[in-house]
């Protein structure tokens, strides 16, 4: 089963992009009033800051184990902090 990219960011702390492993500062979940120039997407590595727009997510296509390859070539995973009780 494949999930959708939107499902996989509910609830990311991390993104992994193009093998380095990102923070996430902010992330919008796309719903039927995002628009293509929407920040979706703030991630954090050290003094390195992205944002991520609708556009960039639009059509992105699933390549495996939960990664997915953007329309500009990036390769994106999202990751939840696992808690132990």
């Amino acid at each position: 089963m494949t999930l959708k990219l939107s499902d996989t960011m509910h609830d990311a702390d991390f993104v992994v992009i193009d093998g380095v492993v990102f923070e996430t500062a902010y992330v919008r979940i796309p719903d039927e009033y995002t628009v293509a120039d929407d920040v979706v997407l703030e991630a954090r590595h050290g003094e390195t800051e992205l944002a991520f727009t609708q556009a960039d997510f639009e059509d992105a296509e699933h390549v495996a184990d939960g990664f997915y390859r953007l329309n500009d070539g990036h390769l994106v995973r999202f990751l939840t902090s696992a808690t132990v009780h």
